[in-house]
């Protein structure tokens, strides 16, 4: 596989997970916490022999990074609120 389909899926991954931080503003705390923890389940976890190839590696890598980038991402994309005197 190209190093080029690996850079632009993980660039996809990072841009929609910074997109959906940009337009709906991060979530609850707690939503962004799992979407870490889940990202280091996914990623310690051993696939399935079924499940061992460069595409399988480049779909559950892309989420992987996908998970970390928009939980990580998340206190950079708090609403303010105003504070009216």
């Amino acid at each position: 596989m190209s190093s080029i389909w690996v850079a632009a899926a993980y660039a996809c991954a990072v841009g929609l997970s910074i997109a959906l931080l940009h337009f709906f503003r991060a979530r609850a705390w707690y939503w962004h916490v799992i979407s870490i923890g889940l990202a280091l389940a996914l990623g310690l976890t051993p696939m399935p022999s079924q499940w061992i190839g460069p595409g399988e590696d480049l779909a559950i890598g892309s989420v992987f990074v996908f998970l970390v980038v928009w939980g990580a991402a998340a206190p950079l994309f708090r609403q303010h609120r105003a504070v009216h005197p």
